[in-house]
């Protein structure tokens, strides 16, 4: 209902009190960007506010010891389950990605968790059941937690924790140092409001560090829903091609959209004959590693790290096109 009513405001506002065409792609796009920044920005304040009023009641060190070293790979399996009932886009993954990291989970098993979210969650499965059936949708569901669970497997055994911003390497720091000691964090004992003005204030500090990057990574997404034809895929990774799935991917990537909104476009695609693996693979690209997502967390981690993780998303998700093409 809240989405119905905040898209008319938005359509009312582009194509009547600005005067934009509906049908020409300036149009479309000035309502894309209005419409996905307020509703971006209004979800990630309630994510990040709500997540952080939770933490005030948990230790960043049982967050730990939850999701932690206790054993690195069931921390893996675990946080890529997390991420399926979690059914955020992949911007608004990100503050819970690095309150993960702020309570000293393993990166590596942070972003098992960072890719699982967007990629594969209630929404899509209930969408794919009913367009394209439950053996595509559990392979895809399948494939989407090996991906995750194996990439961040991968991140965590090389070691990168140095390559995460300065402004979040302090809180793991503390909470090392904890854990090394075996003294446990001091839990301030706070009242209802002290938590809540806590919590209002880290919403604020952390929204002025990913705010721009938020608003930057929607305005490129729009340039984008509005200038770039609807059968673009098919024009460039049609069944012939036997490069089609990175053709796929790469074409993926710099688009913006969570799963509910990319899978009815997925689903034309099959229906006019572009074959699934490749299919997916656009829509894994488009869910999991897109550049909006990847501007939002270049604020969180360094060149070295962001690198790393979009060459072994990328590799991942084109050899699961090829997988699902040969085995379909």
């Amino acid at each position: 209902m809240v989405p119905d009513i905040l898209q008319q405001a938005v359509d009312y506002l582009t194509y009547i009190i600005i005067g934009l065409d509906p049908s020409t792609p300036l149009g479309s796009a000035v309502n894309f960007f209005i419409y996905d920044t307020i509703k971006i920005l209004i979800l990630l304040t309630v994510i990040i506010f709500g997540i952080a009023f939770f933490r005030s009641y948990i230790s960043p060190l049982k967050v730990r010891k939850a999701l932690g070293k206790r054993n690195e790979y069931l921390g893996n399996v675990g946080a890529a389950l997390v991420g399926i009932i979690t059914p955020f886009c992949s911007c608004s993954a990100v503050p819970l990605f690095i309150g993960f990291i702020e309570s000293g989970v393993p990166l590596g098993v942070t972003f098992s968790f960072l890719i699982s979210s967007p990629m594969v969650n209630e929404i899509a499965i209930i969408l794919l059941l009913g367009m394209v059936g439950w053996q595509i949708t559990a392979l895809y569901i399948i494939s989407g937690l090996i991906i995750a669970i194996i990439a961040g497997i991968i991140i965590g055994k090389l070691k990168l924790e140095g390559e995460v911003e300065s402004y979040v390497t302090d809180m793991i720091e503390k909470i090392k140092k904890a854990e090394q000691s075996g003294a446990p964090l001091e839990e301030e004992k706070q009242t209802l409001k002290e938590r809540a003005l806590a919590s209002r204030d880290y919403t604020l500090d952390l929204l002025k560090k990913i705010g721009p990057y938020v608003v930057v990574a929607i305005g490129i997404g729009a340039i984008i829903h509005g200038y770039v034809p609807s059968d673009f895929l098919l024009t460039y990774a049609g069944p012939n091609n036997p490069l089609a799935v990175p053709i796929a991917v790469l074409l993926g990537v710099p688009l913006y959209s969570n799963a509910a909104g990319i899978i009815p476009l997925v689903a034309v695609f099959i229906n006019k004959g572009i074959p699934i693996g490749t299919a997916l693979a656009f829509m894994m690209a488009v869910t999991a590693l897109s550049v909006p997502e990847m501007i939002i967390l270049r604020k969180v981690l360094k060149p070295k790290l962001l690198a790393i993780f979009i060459a072994i998303l990328a590799v991942s998700i084109t050899f699961i096109g090829y997988f699902f093409n040969a085995l379909i």
